[in-house]
Protein backbone atom coordinates (compact mmCIF):
# COMPACT_ATOMS: atom_id res chain seq x y z
CA UNK A 1 0.00 0.00 0.00
CA UNK A 2 2.87 2.35 0.82
CA UNK A 3 4.42 1.76 -2.60
CA UNK A 4 1.11 2.50 -4.35
CA UNK A 5 0.68 5.68 -2.37
CA UNK A 6 4.20 6.80 -3.28
CA UNK A 7 3.62 6.20 -7.01
CA UNK A 8 0.54 8.42 -7.04
CA UNK A 9 2.14 11.20 -5.04
CA UNK A 10 1.65 14.64 -6.59
CA UNK A 11 4.94 15.98 -8.02
CA UNK A 12 6.32 18.99 -6.13
CA UNK A 13 5.40 22.47 -7.32
CA UNK A 14 7.56 25.57 -7.51
CA UNK A 15 6.29 29.11 -6.85
CA UNK A 16 7.28 31.23 -9.86
CA UNK A 17 6.81 34.78 -11.06
CA UNK A 18 7.09 35.70 -14.74
CA UNK A 19 8.55 38.81 -16.32
CA UNK A 20 9.08 39.86 -19.93
CA UNK A 21 10.21 42.73 -22.13
CA UNK A 22 7.89 41.64 -24.93
CA UNK A 23 4.43 43.01 -25.69
CA UNK A 24 2.87 39.98 -23.99
CA UNK A 25 2.79 41.21 -20.39
CA UNK A 26 1.27 39.12 -17.60
CA UNK A 27 -0.23 40.93 -14.60
CA UNK A 28 1.96 40.63 -11.46
CA UNK A 29 1.07 37.39 -9.75
CA UNK A 30 2.60 34.19 -8.43
CA UNK A 31 2.00 30.78 -10.03
CA UNK A 32 2.47 27.34 -8.50
CA UNK A 33 4.03 25.33 -11.31
CA UNK A 34 4.95 21.60 -11.25
CA UNK A 35 8.71 21.12 -11.04
CA UNK A 36 8.47 18.62 -13.91
CA UNK A 37 7.21 21.22 -16.40
CA UNK A 38 9.25 22.05 -19.45
CA UNK A 39 9.27 24.91 -21.97
CA UNK A 40 6.19 23.64 -23.79
CA UNK A 41 3.97 23.56 -20.68
CA UNK A 42 5.17 26.99 -19.56
CA UNK A 43 4.47 28.41 -23.02
CA UNK A 44 0.96 26.97 -22.87
CA UNK A 45 0.47 28.61 -19.47
CA UNK A 46 1.44 32.06 -20.81
CA UNK A 47 -0.81 31.70 -23.86
CA UNK A 48 -3.76 30.55 -21.72
CA UNK A 49 -3.28 33.24 -19.06
CA UNK A 50 -3.22 35.96 -21.74
CA UNK A 51 -5.99 34.35 -23.83
CA UNK A 52 -4.00 35.02 -26.98
CA UNK A 53 -5.99 34.70 -30.22
CA UNK A 54 -3.15 32.74 -31.82
CA UNK A 55 -0.50 30.56 -30.23
CA UNK A 56 2.77 32.40 -29.60
CA UNK A 57 5.66 30.10 -28.62
CA UNK A 58 7.93 31.34 -25.85
CA UNK A 59 11.37 30.50 -24.50
CA UNK A 60 12.27 30.94 -20.85
CA UNK A 61 15.35 32.33 -19.12
CA UNK A 62 16.18 31.17 -15.60
CA UNK A 63 19.21 32.80 -13.99
CA UNK A 64 20.51 33.80 -17.41
CA UNK A 65 20.19 30.33 -18.93
CA UNK A 66 17.66 29.18 -21.51
CA UNK A 67 15.37 26.45 -20.18
CA UNK A 68 16.18 23.21 -22.03
CA UNK A 69 14.92 20.65 -19.50
CA UNK A 70 12.56 20.63 -16.56
CA UNK A 71 12.22 23.42 -14.01
CA UNK A 72 13.73 21.15 -11.39
CA UNK A 73 16.80 20.56 -13.57
CA UNK A 74 17.13 24.27 -14.30
CA UNK A 75 16.95 25.13 -10.60
CA UNK A 76 19.63 22.50 -9.91
CA UNK A 77 17.80 21.53 -6.74
CA UNK A 78 18.83 24.86 -5.21
CA UNK A 79 15.29 26.13 -4.73
CA UNK A 80 13.35 25.75 -1.53
CA UNK A 81 9.63 25.43 -1.10
CA UNK A 82 9.27 28.95 0.28
CA UNK A 83 11.45 30.54 -2.42
CA UNK A 84 10.02 32.05 -5.57
CA UNK A 85 11.71 31.29 -8.88
CA UNK A 86 11.96 34.26 -11.25
CA UNK A 87 11.47 33.37 -14.92
CA UNK A 88 11.79 35.72 -17.88
CA UNK A 89 10.03 34.73 -21.09
CA UNK A 90 10.89 35.79 -24.63
CA UNK A 91 9.37 34.99 -28.00
CA UNK A 92 10.80 31.81 -29.47
CA UNK A 93 12.95 32.02 -32.57
CA UNK A 94 11.99 29.54 -35.24
CA UNK A 95 14.80 27.84 -37.19
CA UNK A 96 15.34 29.57 -40.55
CA UNK A 97 13.95 27.95 -43.68
CA UNK A 98 16.02 27.78 -46.82
CA UNK A 99 14.06 29.15 -49.77
CA UNK A 100 16.51 29.42 -52.66
CA UNK A 101 20.11 29.26 -53.81
CA UNK A 102 21.65 31.92 -56.03
CA UNK A 103 25.08 30.57 -56.98
CA UNK A 104 28.06 32.66 -58.04
CA UNK A 105 31.30 31.69 -59.70
CA UNK A 106 33.35 33.17 -56.86
CA UNK A 107 33.08 33.83 -53.15
CA UNK A 108 30.58 36.41 -51.93
CA UNK A 109 31.84 38.43 -48.98
CA UNK A 110 29.13 41.02 -48.29
CA UNK A 111 25.36 41.27 -48.54
CA UNK A 112 22.49 43.66 -47.77
CA UNK A 113 18.77 42.98 -47.91
CA UNK A 114 17.53 46.53 -47.37
CA UNK A 115 18.07 50.03 -48.71
CA UNK A 116 18.14 52.74 -46.00
CA UNK A 117 15.60 55.49 -46.45
CA UNK A 118 13.72 53.85 -49.31
CA UNK A 119 10.48 51.89 -49.48
CA UNK A 120 12.01 49.10 -51.52
CA UNK A 121 11.64 45.34 -50.98
CA UNK A 122 13.95 43.73 -48.43
CA UNK A 123 15.25 41.38 -51.09
CA UNK A 124 16.20 44.07 -53.57
CA UNK A 125 19.91 44.49 -53.02
CA UNK A 126 22.58 41.85 -52.99
CA UNK A 127 25.95 42.90 -54.30
CA UNK A 128 28.87 40.85 -55.46
CA UNK A 129 28.30 43.20 -57.03
CA UNK A 130 25.07 41.70 -58.47
CA UNK A 131 21.63 43.24 -58.16
CA UNK A 132 18.86 40.66 -57.73
CA UNK A 133 15.12 41.16 -57.32
CA UNK A 134 12.45 39.21 -55.41
CA UNK A 135 11.99 36.86 -58.38
CA UNK A 136 15.67 35.92 -58.07
CA UNK A 137 16.47 37.48 -61.43
CA UNK A 138 19.92 38.94 -61.90
CA UNK A 139 19.30 42.57 -62.81
CA UNK A 140 22.76 44.05 -62.89
CA UNK A 141 26.45 43.26 -62.39
CA UNK A 142 28.95 46.05 -61.76
CA UNK A 143 32.69 45.27 -62.17
CA UNK A 144 33.80 48.17 -59.98
CA UNK A 145 37.16 46.77 -58.83
CA UNK A 146 39.90 44.71 -60.50
CA UNK A 147 40.39 42.75 -57.24
CA UNK A 148 37.98 41.02 -54.81
CA UNK A 149 35.43 43.21 -53.01
CA UNK A 150 35.63 42.67 -49.26
CA UNK A 151 32.79 44.86 -48.03
CA UNK A 152 30.23 47.44 -49.07
CA UNK A 153 27.75 49.80 -47.49
CA UNK A 154 24.70 51.62 -48.84
CA UNK A 155 24.84 55.32 -48.02
CA UNK A 156 21.68 57.12 -46.95
CA UNK A 157 19.59 57.93 -50.02
CA UNK A 158 19.50 61.69 -49.38
CA UNK A 159 22.98 61.81 -50.89
CA UNK A 160 21.76 60.39 -54.20
CA UNK A 161 20.24 62.28 -57.09
CA UNK A 162 16.76 60.71 -57.09
CA UNK A 163 14.49 58.40 -55.11
CA UNK A 164 15.57 55.46 -57.27
CA UNK A 165 19.28 56.14 -56.69
CA UNK A 166 21.53 55.03 -53.85
CA UNK A 167 25.19 55.61 -53.21
CA UNK A 168 27.19 52.44 -52.66
CA UNK A 169 30.67 52.44 -51.15
CA UNK A 170 32.79 49.36 -51.82
CA UNK A 171 36.10 48.24 -50.32
CA UNK A 172 38.52 46.00 -52.15
CA UNK A 173 41.77 44.10 -52.12
CA UNK A 174 42.99 46.59 -54.72
CA UNK A 175 43.67 48.92 -51.73
CA UNK A 176 40.99 51.40 -52.73
CA UNK A 177 37.40 52.10 -51.83
CA UNK A 178 34.93 53.50 -54.33
CA UNK A 179 31.77 55.58 -54.21
CA UNK A 180 29.29 54.64 -56.94
CA UNK A 181 25.74 55.54 -57.82
CA UNK A 182 23.28 52.70 -58.41
CA UNK A 183 20.00 53.53 -60.13
CA UNK A 184 17.40 51.01 -58.96
CA UNK A 185 14.84 51.49 -61.70
CA UNK A 186 13.16 48.12 -62.00
CA UNK A 187 14.78 45.93 -64.64
CA UNK A 188 16.77 48.88 -66.03
CA UNK A 189 19.25 48.99 -63.16
CA UNK A 190 22.45 50.89 -63.89
CA UNK A 191 25.53 51.91 -61.93
CA UNK A 192 28.10 54.66 -62.29
CA UNK A 193 31.44 54.95 -60.43
CA UNK A 194 31.85 58.48 -59.02
CA UNK A 195 35.03 58.60 -56.96
CA UNK A 196 37.86 56.40 -55.71
CA UNK A 197 39.20 56.73 -52.17
CA UNK A 198 43.00 56.58 -51.84
CA UNK A 199 44.83 56.10 -48.53
CA UNK A 200 45.68 52.49 -47.79
CA UNK A 201 48.73 50.59 -49.00
CA UNK A 202 47.17 47.21 -48.13
CA UNK A 203 43.76 45.56 -48.78
CA UNK A 204 40.73 47.27 -47.23
CA UNK A 205 38.79 44.93 -44.96
CA UNK A 206 35.67 46.94 -44.14
CA UNK A 207 33.75 50.10 -44.98
CA UNK A 208 30.96 51.87 -43.06
CA UNK A 209 28.86 55.03 -43.30
CA UNK A 210 27.03 56.98 -40.61
CA UNK A 211 23.27 57.31 -40.43
CA UNK A 212 23.13 60.70 -42.12
CA UNK A 213 25.35 59.45 -44.93
CA UNK A 214 27.85 62.31 -44.86
CA UNK A 215 30.80 60.33 -43.46
CA UNK A 216 32.54 57.11 -44.46
CA UNK A 217 35.08 54.96 -42.66
CA UNK A 218 37.49 52.46 -44.23
CA UNK A 219 39.46 49.85 -42.27
CA UNK A 220 42.69 48.55 -43.78
CA UNK A 221 45.13 45.73 -43.30
CA UNK A 222 47.77 48.43 -42.92
CA UNK A 223 46.35 49.24 -39.47
CA UNK A 224 44.82 52.54 -40.62
CA UNK A 225 41.23 53.78 -40.53
CA UNK A 226 40.33 56.40 -43.08
CA UNK A 227 37.65 59.03 -42.47
CA UNK A 228 36.03 60.39 -45.62
CA UNK A 229 33.33 62.77 -46.73
CA UNK A 230 30.72 61.19 -49.00
CA UNK A 231 30.62 64.28 -51.23
CA UNK A 232 32.03 63.92 -54.73
CA UNK A 233 34.86 66.40 -55.50
CA UNK A 234 34.84 68.49 -58.66
CA UNK A 235 38.56 67.91 -59.21
CA UNK A 236 41.00 65.14 -58.27
CA UNK A 237 42.19 65.42 -54.68
CA UNK A 238 44.96 62.83 -55.10
CA UNK A 239 47.48 63.38 -57.94
CA UNK A 240 48.34 60.53 -60.26
CA UNK A 241 51.91 60.47 -58.96
CA UNK A 242 50.68 59.63 -55.44
CA UNK A 243 48.75 56.58 -56.58
CA UNK A 244 50.44 53.17 -56.41
CA UNK A 245 52.03 52.02 -59.66
CA UNK A 246 49.58 49.15 -60.41
CA UNK A 247 46.72 51.64 -60.32
CA UNK A 248 48.26 54.36 -62.45
CA UNK A 249 47.55 52.69 -65.78
CA UNK A 250 43.91 52.21 -64.82
CA UNK A 251 43.64 55.80 -63.55
CA UNK A 252 45.03 57.17 -66.82
CA UNK A 253 42.23 55.46 -68.73
CA UNK A 254 39.62 56.77 -66.30
CA UNK A 255 40.98 60.31 -66.43
CA UNK A 256 40.40 60.48 -70.17
CA UNK A 257 36.70 61.17 -69.60
CA UNK A 258 37.15 62.73 -66.13
CA UNK A 259 34.07 61.01 -64.76
CA UNK A 260 35.71 59.35 -61.73
CA UNK A 261 37.52 61.61 -59.27
CA UNK A 262 40.10 60.72 -56.66
CA UNK A 263 39.38 61.53 -53.02
CA UNK A 264 41.73 62.09 -50.12
CA UNK A 265 40.71 61.27 -46.53
CA UNK A 266 39.41 63.96 -44.19
CA UNK A 267 41.44 62.34 -41.42
CA UNK A 268 43.43 59.21 -40.69
CA UNK A 269 42.72 57.36 -37.42
CA UNK A 270 45.94 55.77 -36.15
CA UNK A 271 46.15 53.49 -33.14
CA UNK A 272 45.82 49.87 -34.24
CA UNK A 273 49.13 48.00 -34.48
CA UNK A 274 47.92 45.26 -36.84
CA UNK A 275 45.15 44.66 -39.38
CA UNK A 276 41.87 46.45 -38.73
CA UNK A 277 39.21 43.87 -39.49
CA UNK A 278 35.99 45.84 -38.89
CA UNK A 279 34.76 49.37 -38.17
CA UNK A 280 31.28 50.73 -37.37
CA UNK A 281 29.78 54.12 -36.58
CA UNK A 282 28.22 54.06 -33.11
CA UNK A 283 26.88 57.62 -33.51
CA UNK A 284 27.37 60.56 -35.82
CA UNK A 285 30.69 61.48 -34.19
CA UNK A 286 31.87 58.19 -32.67
CA UNK A 287 33.01 54.86 -34.05
CA UNK A 288 34.15 51.42 -32.89
CA UNK A 289 36.78 49.22 -34.52
CA UNK A 290 38.44 45.87 -33.89
CA UNK A 291 41.54 44.23 -35.27
CA UNK A 292 44.16 41.53 -35.33
CA UNK A 293 46.04 43.33 -32.54
CA UNK A 294 43.47 41.86 -30.10
CA UNK A 295 41.95 45.27 -29.37
CA UNK A 296 38.59 46.95 -29.64
CA UNK A 297 38.90 50.71 -29.93
CA UNK A 298 36.41 53.55 -29.68
CA UNK A 299 37.04 56.72 -31.63
CA UNK A 300 36.15 60.37 -31.40
CA UNK A 301 35.71 60.80 -35.15
CA UNK A 302 35.34 64.57 -34.95
CA UNK A 303 38.76 64.94 -33.32
CA UNK A 304 40.34 61.91 -35.01
CA UNK A 305 41.42 60.40 -31.68
CA UNK A 306 41.20 56.96 -30.06
CA UNK A 307 39.16 57.60 -26.91
CA UNK A 308 39.27 54.13 -25.33
CA UNK A 309 40.98 50.78 -25.91
CA UNK A 310 39.96 47.29 -24.80
CA UNK A 311 42.87 44.85 -24.97
CA UNK A 312 42.33 41.08 -24.75
CA UNK A 313 45.36 38.82 -24.75
CA UNK A 314 45.86 36.73 -27.91
CA UNK A 315 42.38 37.27 -29.27
CA UNK A 316 42.51 38.52 -32.89
CA UNK A 317 39.10 39.95 -33.75
CA UNK A 318 37.42 39.14 -37.06
CA UNK A 319 33.96 40.75 -36.99
CA UNK A 320 32.01 43.40 -35.12
CA UNK A 321 28.35 44.22 -34.44
CA UNK A 322 26.74 46.97 -32.37
CA UNK A 323 23.44 46.39 -30.54
CA UNK A 324 20.84 49.06 -29.91
CA UNK A 325 21.93 49.38 -26.28
CA UNK A 326 24.55 52.18 -25.94
CA UNK A 327 28.21 51.61 -25.10
CA UNK A 328 28.36 47.89 -25.89
CA UNK A 329 29.94 45.98 -28.75
CA UNK A 330 29.92 42.35 -29.86
CA UNK A 331 33.14 41.06 -31.40
CA UNK A 332 33.96 37.67 -32.94
CA UNK A 333 37.48 36.33 -32.59
CA UNK A 334 39.74 33.59 -33.87
CA UNK A 335 39.31 31.58 -30.66
CA UNK A 336 35.83 30.55 -31.95
CA UNK A 337 33.93 32.89 -29.66
CA UNK A 338 31.88 36.07 -29.76
CA UNK A 339 32.03 38.30 -26.69
CA UNK A 340 29.89 41.24 -25.61
CA UNK A 341 32.02 44.09 -24.28
CA UNK A 342 31.18 47.15 -22.23
CA UNK A 343 33.00 49.92 -24.09
CA UNK A 344 33.11 52.12 -20.99
CA UNK A 345 34.92 49.69 -18.66
CA UNK A 346 37.05 47.64 -21.03
CA UNK A 347 35.65 44.32 -19.88
CA UNK A 348 33.00 41.90 -21.06
CA UNK A 349 29.53 42.97 -19.94
CA UNK A 350 29.30 39.90 -17.73
CA UNK A 351 31.68 37.05 -17.13
CA UNK A 352 29.27 34.59 -18.79
CA UNK A 353 28.54 36.65 -21.93
CA UNK A 354 30.85 34.71 -24.19
CA UNK A 355 29.23 32.80 -27.02
CA UNK A 356 31.32 29.78 -27.98
CA UNK A 357 31.11 28.34 -31.51
CA UNK A 358 32.26 24.96 -32.84
CA UNK A 359 33.98 26.88 -35.66
CA UNK A 360 35.38 30.37 -36.15
CA UNK A 361 32.60 32.99 -36.46
CA UNK A 362 33.21 35.34 -39.40
CA UNK A 363 30.01 37.41 -39.50
CA UNK A 364 27.82 39.06 -36.85
CA UNK A 365 24.60 41.05 -37.07
CA UNK A 366 22.02 42.25 -34.53
CA UNK A 367 18.34 42.32 -35.29
CA UNK A 368 17.30 45.84 -36.21
CA UNK A 369 17.00 48.03 -33.07
CA UNK A 370 17.53 44.96 -30.88
CA UNK A 371 19.44 44.91 -27.62
CA UNK A 372 19.50 41.14 -27.28
CA UNK A 373 19.03 39.05 -30.43
CA UNK A 374 21.89 38.56 -32.86
CA UNK A 375 22.99 36.09 -35.52
CA UNK A 376 26.45 34.71 -36.22
CA UNK A 377 27.79 32.98 -39.30
CA UNK A 378 30.79 30.66 -38.98
CA UNK A 379 33.32 28.68 -40.96
CA UNK A 380 31.33 25.48 -40.39
CA UNK A 381 28.58 26.78 -42.68
CA UNK A 382 26.07 27.28 -39.84
CA UNK A 383 24.13 30.42 -38.95
CA UNK A 384 23.27 30.60 -35.26
CA UNK A 385 20.73 32.84 -33.51
CA UNK A 386 21.60 33.96 -29.97
CA UNK A 387 20.13 35.97 -27.14
CA UNK A 388 22.73 37.96 -25.17
CA UNK A 389 20.96 37.06 -21.94
CA UNK A 390 21.88 33.40 -22.34
CA UNK A 391 25.34 32.44 -23.54
CA UNK A 392 25.11 28.71 -22.87
CA UNK A 393 22.81 27.79 -25.77
CA UNK A 394 21.97 29.29 -29.14
CA UNK A 395 18.25 29.93 -29.62
CA UNK A 396 18.16 28.42 -33.12
CA UNK A 397 20.49 27.49 -35.95
CA UNK A 398 20.47 26.64 -39.64
CA UNK A 399 23.10 24.88 -41.72
CA UNK A 400 23.62 26.84 -44.92
CA UNK A 401 26.09 24.50 -46.60
CA UNK A 402 28.25 21.52 -45.77
CA UNK A 403 31.95 22.23 -46.03
CA UNK A 404 31.55 25.92 -46.91
CA UNK A 405 31.97 29.11 -44.95
CA UNK A 406 29.47 31.84 -44.09
CA UNK A 407 31.32 35.08 -44.84
CA UNK A 408 28.53 37.69 -44.78
CA UNK A 409 25.26 38.05 -42.93
CA UNK A 410 22.34 40.49 -42.85
CA UNK A 411 19.16 40.62 -40.78
CA UNK A 412 16.31 42.91 -41.84
CA UNK A 413 13.41 43.67 -39.55
CA UNK A 414 13.01 44.51 -35.89
CA UNK A 415 12.42 41.00 -34.57
CA UNK A 416 12.73 37.40 -35.57
CA UNK A 417 11.52 35.89 -37.78
CA UNK A 418 11.91 38.62 -40.42
CA UNK A 419 13.30 38.50 -43.95
CA UNK A 420 17.03 37.99 -43.75
CA UNK A 421 19.72 36.45 -45.84
CA UNK A 422 23.15 34.98 -45.39
CA UNK A 423 25.98 34.66 -47.86
CA UNK A 424 28.47 31.83 -47.95
CA UNK A 425 31.19 30.65 -50.24
CA UNK A 426 29.96 30.96 -53.82
CA UNK A 427 27.24 33.31 -52.64
CA UNK A 428 24.32 31.11 -51.69
CA UNK A 429 21.65 32.95 -49.67
CA UNK A 430 19.15 31.50 -47.24
CA UNK A 431 16.08 33.49 -46.24
CA UNK A 432 15.19 33.37 -42.58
Amino acid sequence: MAAASSSTQTPPSIPVVFSTKTQYQLPPQKFMVPASWRRFQLSQLINTALALPRVVPFDFLIRGVLLRGTLSEAANGEWKQEETLEIEYIESVMPPTRLAALPHEEWVSSISCSVPGQSLPHELIRWYIPHIDRAQTLLHTAPWHPAPITSFTIVSSNKASSEQDVLVVTASHDRTAQISRASLNGTETTSTPLATLHLHDAPIADVASNQSGNRILTAGWDGLIGLWSSSIPEIDEVPLEAIAAPERKKRRKVQEDGSVKTKAPSAVLRSHTARVSAVKFSSADDAVSCGFDSTIRTWDVERGLCSHTITVSEKPFLALALPAVPATALAASADRSATLFDLRTGTSVAAAVKFTHPATPAALVFAQNSESQFASGAYDGVVRIWDVRSATHEVANARVWDGQKVLGLDWAGKSWPSPAKVESKYGVPVQM
